[in-house]
C-alpha cells in the first residue's frame, strides 16, 4: 500500500481579468473519481490544502452547467460527502519523504491559491528530487508553476506534459477573462505541452511526472499513478 497526498485548492473564487471574482473551487469529478481509483487500488489517500482550510467544490462541476447530468452529479456529491473534506492536512506541515506520490486535481481554484504557494513549491521540488510520483490534472497543472529552481526558473521546464488546453478554456472555461491560460503559461515557462483534442481523455507521462488534460482524464490519470506505483 502506498501513501498518496492529494493536494486540493481551498480557493472559492478566481479573479477574472475584468476584476470580477468568479465563484469556483475544486472540480468534483477530478477529486471524487481520482480518489475512488486510488483508494480502490488499496492506497491510502490523504488530503491537504493551503493552511488546512476546508476546500470548496465548484458548484458548476455538479450539474449540467459543467456538462454533468443529475445522476452523475449526485454520485460525485455522495462520494465527496463520504470522503469528508472538513479537516484536511495543512500543506505546510507535510514533507515529501512521508508520501509515495502527490496528486493535484483541478478546478479553477489552483489558479488562485496554489500557483504561487511557497510551501507547495518546496514540496514539489523535494518530491521531484526524490523521484516521487507527481500527478497533476486539468487546471491542477497551474499548481506545478509554484515549483522553482534556485535561479527562479520553472522546475518542470523541458518536461513533457498535457494540461487543460487553451482551446478548452475558450470553449467551456472562463474564456478570454481567465486570469491566464494554463497551457500557454506552462509553455512560456519552458514546458513541452501537447494537449490532445478538446474534451478527450489524455495522459502524458514523463518519468515521475504524470499529467492529465481535463475532467474526462480523471480516471485515466489515477490509473497511470496506480500503475507507476506498482513498479516504483
Amino acid at each position: 500500500m502506498a501513501r498518496i497526498l492529494m493536494i486540493v485548492s481551498a480557493a472559492d473564487h478566481v479573479r477574472l481579468t475584468d476584476g470580477v471574482d468568479h465563484p469556483t473551487g475544486y472540480w468534483a469529478e477530478e477529486v471524487a473519481e481520482s480518489h475512488r481509483v486510488l483508494a480502490a487500488a488499496g492506497h491510502r489517500v490523504e488530503i491537504a490544502t493551503p493552511s488546512g482550510l476546508r476546500p470548496t467544490v465548484d458548484p458548476i462541476s455538479l450539474d449540467e452547467r459543467g456538462g454533468v447530468d443529475a445522476a452523475t452529479g449526485a454520485k460525485f456529491a455522495e462520494y465527496l460527502e463520504k470522503l469528508d473534506l472538513s479537516a484536511p492536512l495543512k500543506l505546510s506541515d507535510v514533507s515529501a519523504g512521508t508520501y509515495d506520490a502527490f496528486y493535484l486535481p483541478g478546478g479553477h481554484g489552483p489558479m488562485t491559491d496554489l500557483v504561487d504557494d511557497a510551501d507547495l513549491g518546496a514540496l514539489l521540488n523535494d518530491a521531484d528530487a526524490q523521484g516521487k510520483t507527481i500527478a497533476a490534472l486539468c487546471h491542477g497543472l497551474a499548481a506545478l508553476l509554484s515549483a522553482r529552481r534556485e535561479d527562479g526558473s520553472f522546475t518542470f521546464a523541458g518536461r513533457s506534459m498535457t494540461s487543460f488546453s487553451d482551446e478548452e478554456e475558450r470553449q467551456g472555461g472562463l474564456g478570454e477573462k481567465t486570469p491566464f491560460f494554463v497551457e500557454a503559461r506552462l509553455r512560456e515557462q519552458g514546458a513541452i505541452v501537447t494537449p490532445a483534442a478538446a474534451w478527450s481523455s489524455e495522459v502524458v507521462v514523463d518519468g515521475n511526472l504524470v499529467t492529465g488534460q481535463n475532467p474526462q482524464s480523471s480516471v485515466a490519470t489515477a490509473e497511470h499513478v496506480v500503475a507507476r506505483l506498482k513498479t516504483a
